[in-house]
């Protein structure tokens, strides 16, 4: 009987984070293991590559915890989300915010074996985490909140290869913004009349009958800004293929949500890290000697 509850405690822990739906934090990884190959002008080392990558799972993790907490209350009344351990009562909020709490903590001690710039600015990344959540009860385009959480890896890498954060991290972090805001708009069209219903804000509700042709000005806004900013950097037939795979990818997006139904944006946004998993390609091709 111990044996049955351990397990049914563990997946409930499991399914808090999203264990089973990698590409969440496959959104994470790449545009901060791009990133890193920029800052370091090639490949930056296995250590990095290794603290970067497990550390993105853990954060991601830590803020799934902190959002069912904050959510929990409107959860409950979408029909996508109200099976969720802490919304649907299975799993009590203390346990959510102490894994939540254990995961983050051991991220940060990830952040300790790089150097002090990190760990300075892992502060400011913890703190977009933690407001996100509660962004949605008053900003009008939480996606943009969530936009510079998603982005703060890249700040991070330039802080982890070159002990400071110059103004072309605060660039790709510009344009990795837009890459946010288009995938996390897909997502907020599958439950824009959930949302509605229960006041909860979104760029889905905001933007209205414009939705489908600001996503694809922010795709393009993402493509730009990196291509302009690693224009002089990243060269080569390789990243030219990985940016016109780029472009039928935004394409194929469009195909996906034009006619606004649910599942189709649940599976634009699910396949985002793909058009990710191709700009990191691009990078490092373009990067290698």
């Amino acid at each position: 009987m111990r044996t049955a509850l351990l397990r049914e405690k563990i997946q409930l822990y499991l399914d808090l984070i999203r264990w089973n739906r990698p590409a969440g934090w496959l959104l994470l990884l790449w545009p901060s293991l791009a990133a890193l190959w920029v800052a370091a002008d090639g490949f930056p080392g296995w250590h990095l590559v290794m603290v970067f990558s497990l550390g993105t799972v853990l954060m991601r993790s830590a803020g799934c915890c902190l959002n069912d907490v904050a959510d929990r209350n409107f959860d409950k009344h979408v029909k996508r989300t109200a099976d969720r351990p802490v919304t649907s009562g299975r799993l009590a909020v203390k346990e959510a915010l102490v894994l939540g709490a254990v995961l983050a903590m051991l991220a940060f001690c990830l952040v300790l074996t790089i150097n002090r710039t990190a760990v300075m600015w892992s502060f400011a990344a913890l703190a977009t985490a933690v407001v996100y959540p509660y962004a949605k009860r008053v900003v009008s385009m939480p996606q943009a909140v969530l936009g510079v959480a998603f982005s703060f890896g890249i700040p991070m890498a330039f802080a982890a290869v070159q002990s400071e954060v110059p103004l072309l991290a605060w660039i790709l972090l510009l344009g990795n913004l837009f890459w946010v805001m288009a995938y996390d708009t897909e997502y907020a069209m599958v439950d824009r009349d959930d949302d509605l219903r229960i006041g909860m804000k979104t760029s889905a509700i905001t933007l209205g009958d414009k939705d489908i042709p600001a996503i694809m000005g922010f795709y393009m806004a993402y493509l730009g800004i990196w291509a302009w900013a690693l224009g002089d950097r990243i060269q080569g037939v390789a990243a030219a293929v990985a940016g016109a795979i780029a472009l039928l990818q935004v394409v194929w997006h469009f195909s996906l949500i034009r006619h606004r139904t649910r599942e189709a944006c649940f599976k634009a946004f699910r396949m985002n890290h793909w058009l990710g998993l191709t700009v990191f390609v691009g990078v490092v091709l373009g990067l290698a000697p």
